[in-house]
């Protein structure tokens, strides 16, 4: 402190009480003044710290991946292209693939960011195969592990889940095959809840982990880590251990949609600051999509929806995503209605109900399920040709994962969002008390009432990916036909609004988005 700032607590043998009082009060004035001062100083300083810190650990990931992680020079390089041909029974990998598994073969680690449908599960099924020992993948979506082990039994290779609809002597036996090396299985799917919440589980692992026996720890949706994620969930915190609880176990994080602030947030809470950070592009150019406006009249837009699936998607396969339960079970039960067979999708199903609907479903038994969105289905299902959002999604990362279920053979599909203002003051009501949840909705409003932009260069800009228009090749509602935007002033109306504002607000009144409107 400077000397004119200085303390002087003077002896009250001298002074009379009130004069005393006087001068403690100055004094203490100067002394909140003085820490709020040292206050605000330490949150710039924290704040620099931060930027730099993270500056740092992006500079770090960059050197990373400048290392050749395409060679095929590698030890395991022969057994990985022998074991994708006789296993997956795959001739090529895919662009970032073999980089992610020379990364974490070679004991990196790593986070793979890659459209869904881009093939970032064999990543971690395939180097499993050239593993010592299990490893641990660690998914939020009980039906897409259900759907992983599934697959990979079907393909003769040994896989288990654990699960809160595991039977007691399903986890027993796995819990004694964790730490057996005469344990056949090679990849342990497991939720985070169960991680986080099971003592015993994580006493295995750690013995597994002494015996050498834990090959990789595989992180599924790695952004619910971040609370500045899309879909943050608790339990994520709890995979911050993990590197510490078992050093020199590589750690893999796979993700459909993260921006960079959620990629550096992800790093710090794993503690793998400037790891090896790998991007895929976001674009799939098999997508074509579509923004449609929707009738305010319930009865007109079920209608319009009837007529895609029995017109246009005839004898195709697809999702219907809604925003609440009740929304589902009433378009199944008005699509039914119209002889059209879907099934409803939701986490208040119970499991052996959804099993059934998802296989209904994926046997085409069924032509679409009806699934909300917080809900999320996770369901590898290659030829799925449309998906329609009956309701504008929360985030550009909700939609872009949702809609990105579409078309995983390769093969030409539809994103079509129904969309409507009294949607999204719906959607607000649900997302405000989430810490990034309007700003991130208002995103997805700018992509909805955009009316002249190719779709994709709205969602490259939002992913940090540069994109040209014409590289589109017309396979958006905005690049496939010709717009004729009308120019209007809207000054006179902003004016209206801020009056009507400023005047609800003098009189303490609440306002509602339709109330305003009206």
């Amino acid at each position: 402190m400077d000397n004119d700032d200085s303390i002087i607590i003077e002896d009250a043998e001298y002074q009379d009480p009130q004069t005393e009082l006087k001068n403690i009060e100055q004094q203490l004035q100067r002394i909140s003044k003085q820490i709020q001062l040292l206050q605000q100083q330490k949150v710039r300083l924290q704040q620099r710290k931060s930027k730099l810190q993270d500056s740092l650990q992006q500079q770090q990931s960059a050197e990373l991946a400048q290392r050749d992680w395409e060679t095929k020079e590698y030890s395991w390089s022969s057994e990985l292209r022998q074991k994708m041909q006789s296993r997956f029974g795959l001739s090529e990998l895919r662009p970032q693939q073999l980089p992610t598994m020379n990364a974490t073969l070679s004991g990196t680690h790593c986070i793979l960011i890659m459209p869904t449908g881009g093939g970032k599960s064999l990543c971690y099924q395939l180097t499993a195969l050239l593993s010592k020992g299990v490893t641990l993948v660690v998914s939020p979506l009980l039906s897409l592990i259900e759907d992983q082990v599934m697959g990979l039994q079907r393909r003769g290779i040994d896989a288990a889940m654990l699960s809160a609809n595991s039977t007691k002597e399903e986890v027993n036996k796995i819990h004694m095959g964790i730490t057996d090396p005469k344990w056949p299985c090679q990849l342990l799917y497991v939720t985070p809840e169960r991680l986080a919440k099971s003592k015993r589980l994580m006493s295995k692992l750690q013995k597994a982990h002494q015996m050498g026996r834990l090959a990789r720890v595989a992180i599924d949706e790695v952004h619910c880590c971040s609370q500045w994620g899309h879909d943050f969930r608790p339990d994520y915190k709890f995979l911050g251990i993990l590197c510490q609880t078992f050093p020199g176990v590589p750690l893999l994080g796979l993700t459909a949609t993260a921006t960079t602030n959620v990629v550096t947030d992800v790093q710090s809470i794993l503690n793998i600051r400037g790891c090896l950070v790998l991007k895929a592009s976001f674009n799939r150019p098999n997508l074509f999509y579509q923004v449609r406006e929707k009738s305010s009249v319930h009865s007109v837009c079920i209608q319009e929806i009837a007529d895609l699936l029995t017109g246009k998607y005839r004898g195709q396969s697809g999702i219907i995503y809604t925003t609440t339960i009740k929304e589902t079970m009433d378009i199944v039960k008005e699509l039914r209605a119209l002889d059209i067979k879907v099934g409803p999708y939701h986490g208040q199903l119970e499991p052996d109900m959804r099993s059934s609907v998802h296989q209904k479903w994926s046997s085409n038994l069924y032509q679409a399920v009806v699934a909300t969105i917080a809900f999320g289905m996770g369901i590898d299902k290659p030829d799925v040709r449309f998906v329609i959002h009956y309701s504008v999604s929360k985030s550009v990362e909700n939609f872009y994962q949702e809609s990105g279920r579409a078309g995983r053979d390769g093969e030409p599909a539809d994103c079509i969002l129904f969309w409507r203002m009294g949607d999204l003051f719906k959607q607000s009501t649900m997302v405000f008390t989430e810490q990034t949840g309007l700003e991130k909705l208002y995103a997805m409003l700018a992509y909805c009432i955009d009316a002249t932009r190719c779709r994709r260069n709205i969602l490259s800009e939002h992913f940090g990916e540069r994109w040209e228009s014409g590289d589109c090749n017309s396979n958006c509602d905005h690049c496939a036909t010709a717009r004729h935007v009308k120019e209007v002033d809207l000054t006179e109306h902003l004016a209206q609004l801020s009056a009507i504002l400023n005047h609800a607000a003098d009189i303490d009144q609440r306002l509602t988005g339709q109330k305003l409107i009206d």
